[in-house]
């Protein structure tokens, strides 16, 4: 998808009711805005990671948590596939699957490390990922690189770890899964 346009507009998700929380209505509708309007100018005024990392307050009568996480996924989509069509474009396809063959290669020697030491750790009194759980994640990326077994960009954007005292640094785990979703982006 390279087209902003199919996106539901802002007033098309669903408003929680009751006492659940969901995004808080103008904060993503201003961030949607912004999104809409730099990939319009075709400017780099925001990146597929600026959406990937965007966060918004939580709030009683919000926008649905789901709904909005889809479409910004769908965003995202769109501005990576814009940078690969201009690099393709400036550098051919092969450079280009050969520098995202570089960044898949530097992932899979982060996970070659040895189970339950994949991650630095935070302190025995501190809370981090549950290292078991992200290791999981770990051999299913290793297999999706290495193997080509099925995963997808959704179920990264997804994963979710439980905390544990002792556990993986949540910046570090994070960051690959950011860099194995750019990489999954940059081959689709």
């Amino acid at each position: 998808m390279t087209d902003l346009q199919t996106n539901p507009a802002p007033s098309a998700f669903t408003l929680t009711s009751g006492r659940a929380r969901g995004y808080h209505p103008a904060a993503v509708d201003a961030f949607l805005s912004a999104a809409k309007a730099s990939f319009e100018r075709d400017d780099d005024a925001l990146s597929a990671e600026d959406v990937r990392v965007a966060s918004f307050p939580m709030v009683r009568g919000g926008y649905a948590v789901a709904e909005v996480d889809a479409a910004l996924g769908r965003i995202e989509d769109a501005f990576a596939a814009r940078i690969r069509d201009r690099a393709v474009r400036a550098e051919g396809a092969t450079a280009w699957v050969e520098q995202a063959r570089g960044e898949a290669q530097v992932i899979l020697d982060h996970l070659a490390r040895p189970k339950m030491h994949k991650f630095a750790r935070v302190g025995w009194l501190t809370y981090g990922y549950r290292a078991e759980e992200v290791d999981h994640v770990a051999r299913r990326i290793v297999r999706y690189l290495r193997d080509g077994d099925e995963l997808s960009v959704e179920q990264l954007r997804s994963a979710a770890f439980r905390m544990q005292r002792g556990g993986y640094r949540e910046e570090q785990v994070d960051a690959l899964l950011d860099a194995t979703i750019e990489v999954m982006l940059a081959v689709r």
